[in-house]
């Protein structure tokens, strides 16, 4: 039986050489490749290195080199089909039936391979030529250097019907039908299938041009047009620029995915030439398993617009199932509305390093996605949640990476939902910090409605608290723009304490460098005299920042507490009452240990108030002593 060139490429491509090996020979991770003791020959210290990117094993001690085929011939003693035909069967590949006219479609094979340089040599002449200014003058537009549309060999394919054909017409018209550069047409001549365009070759892992994107001159649809699928070449399985892409992620060990040929050539002349794009297709499994035999977590950097961002995630669920150990995704969101290209030409090559650094995880990426995905107000929805989620970490075939995600998945569910049974944070004071590097991500609470706002303030605001707390910011104004946002309540009390609250607020933000004094005659003066006079003469106030004199240090330490017990008491009688209601509704241990934990809270409130009273009243006792 006769083989083909592609049909052994292709063999080899789908097949892991490590996991091949690993079988009979114990390997371990080496950087990049895999290092054990020699199998061809007796070592105690290992000199057999496989390499899966590359695609071949090789010992620095006996000299033994080879493939995956080589391995099944001589390592396991198999005859040469049989060796492709196990691998074949393994990759899920069926082997070619017998064909006479084998070694002739072979060398018609070698044919297409010629046939397309020797198109992407004419493509880049007629760039050069007189009628490439047009062309060239697109590339120009689009920031692209000389030497950056030399390397990539980019060229020009005229408007016209049958230029290439004639300038090929050696190879014939059937072999250009077959290499997808002619259109067949029943009844008709063939003709070029690219016309006015500019011309970018896509080449294979050993650097061979196998099919072209040609990108339109002026308007027309469609805008990027790809070769069809052909002998040489299968969009499904190959990534635009994986030959110069692999050795460089060789070295700095990551490797990016973009969405267009465009972005990959921007990134590649702003000096980040690790970086591959799928050809007008959604991700697929086939280039998953490319792009992790060069690196254990590619990164996806999609466009920011909604259609990128789809992109995305339905890559991120391409790829749950062939998860493994070590084995993942990360994600780049680029600014809305742009792409790489964009973004490195309006910021530059930093500009786009910088939101690698802040690359999500692929666990991130699908958890942010599902909780957004709709409202979660109920019941229902928050089940809807937990069972979309459980069936993304099914789909993970690696037990152990399941299970991981299924904990994860679990964990965040829980922090998202579960009601607190011990301690209260009410959501209005409690400061959030910023998120640290590998920090889990918590979605924040749901806000506050101001109906519900006012109706736990008028119900239950400790008005002689509120007083004393008013007289304290009058006593100190430095302290207000400090807690404005906890102070929010304040503002809803009803009567004559909410409207000087309320101008107290206004004039000390309008002076930030305003004293006691000054505040209090402004307040006069705009009608509220007597009931600041009235809230001043609270000297007879139990706390330290209602006094006249007295240590400042202290006075705004206590104050920050009492404004704490203030704003966190209408949260704690509310969810008390809510507990009330739901186990007189129902009674159940949850329902009643909650009513328990609430009322502890309260309890723990008052404590605190009695003790700022405790500590004032100790503190004027020592001045007295002193004295």
């Amino acid at each position: 039986m006769s083989l083909s060139p592609a049909f052994l490429d292709e063999l080899r491509a789908r097949t892991s050489l490590s996991a091949l090996v690993g079988k009979t020979v114990k390997l371990t991770k080496a950087g990049r490749e895999y290092k054990g003791c020699c199998p061809f020959h007796n070592e105690k210290t290992p000199s057999f290195y496989v390499n899966d990117e590359k695609g071949f094993y090789h010992c620095f001690g006996c000299s033994a080199h080879g493939d995956a085929i080589r391995w099944m011939t001589d390592q396991r003693g198999l005859p040469f089909i049989d060796a492709v035909k196990e691998l074949a069967a393994a990759a899920g590949m069926e082997m070619p039936a017998p064909d006479p006219r084998a070694a002739q479609k072979a060398e018609r094979q070698k044919g297409l391979h010629d046939a397309m340089a020797e198109a992407q040599a004419w493509f880049v002449s007629q760039l050069s030529g007189i009628s490439g200014g047009e062309a060239r003058t697109l590339t120009e537009r689009r920031g692209l250097s000389s030497l950056t549309v030399r390397d990539f060999g980019i060229g020009f394919a005229p408007d016209a019907r049958g230029k290439l054909r004639t300038a090929l017409k050696e190879y014939g018209d059937p072999a250009l039908v077959e290499a997808g550069l002619l259109i067949s047409v029943e009844g008709k001549e063939p003709y070029d299938r690219f016309r006015g365009r500019l011309m970018i070759p896509i080449r294979d892992q050993r650097g061979r041009v196998i099919a072209f994107g040609g990108r339109v001159i002026g308007d027309g649809e469609p805008k990027y047009l790809n070769s069809p699928d052909t002998p040489l070449f299968d969009k499904g399985r190959t990534l635009y620029n994986i030959d110069r892409a692999a050795p460089a992620a060789r070295k700095t060990n990551r490797v990016f995915v973009v969405e267009g040929y465009m972005d990959v050539i921007a990134l590649a002349q702003a000096g980040i030439a690790e970086s591959v794009a799928p050809l007008g297709t959604a991700l697929t499994e086939h280039q998953l398993e490319r792009l992790w035999r060069m690196v254990d977590v590619p990164t996806l950097c999609f466009d920011g617009d909604s259609a990128g961002q789809k992109a995305a995630i339905r890559a991120a669920h391409r790829a749950l199932p062939m998860l493994a150990p070590g084995r993942s995704l990360a994600f780049v969101t680029l600014p809305d509305g742009q792409d790489p290209d964009d973004l490195v030409k309006a910021r530059g090559a930093g500009a786009f390093e910088a939101l690698v650094r802040e690359a999500e995880p692929l666990v991130d990426r699908l958890w942010k996605h599902e909780f957004a995905a709709e409202p979660l107000a109920t019941p229902e929805q928050r089940a809807g949640l937990k069972r979309r989620l459980g069936e993304l970490a099914q789909a993970i075939a690696d037990p152990s990476v399941r299970a991981e995600y299924q904990n994860e998945f679990r964990h965040r569910f829980d922090e998202a939902f579960a009601r607190p049974r011990h301690g209260f944070a009410p959501r209005g004071f409690a400061p959030r910090a910023d998120r640290r590097p590998g920090q889990r991500w918590t979605p924040p609470p749901p806000p506050i409605t101001e109906d519900a706002k006012a109706v736990r303030a008028a119900g239950s605001i400790d008005r002689v608290l509120a007083k004393a707390v008013l007289a304290g910011l009058i006593r100190h104004p430095a302290e207000i723009a400090r807690h404005m946002e906890v102070l929010g309540s304040l503002r809803l009390v009803d009567g004559a304490l909410g409207r000087l609250f309320e101008a107290v607020v206004d004039v000390a933000l309008e002076d930030r460098a305003l004293d006691s004094g000054r505040l209090v005659t402004i307040l006069a003066r705009s009608g509220f005299e007597a009931v600041a006079s009235d809230l001043l003469r609270a000297d007879t106030m139990p706390y330290s920042f209602t006094q006249r004199t007295g240590d400042e240090h202290r006075a705004r330490a206590d104050l920050d507490e009492a404004i704490a017990i203030l704003v966190a008491g209408p949260e704690v009688e509310a969810a008390l009452a809510d507990a009330t209601s739901a186990m007189q509704a129902r009674f159940t241990d949850e329902a009643f240990e909650r009513q328990v934990a609430l009322v502890k809270e309260k309890q723990a409130l008052e404590l605190r108030l009695a003790n700022l009273v405790q500590s004032n009243e100790d503190a004027r006792a020592f001045g007295a002593e002193d004295d």
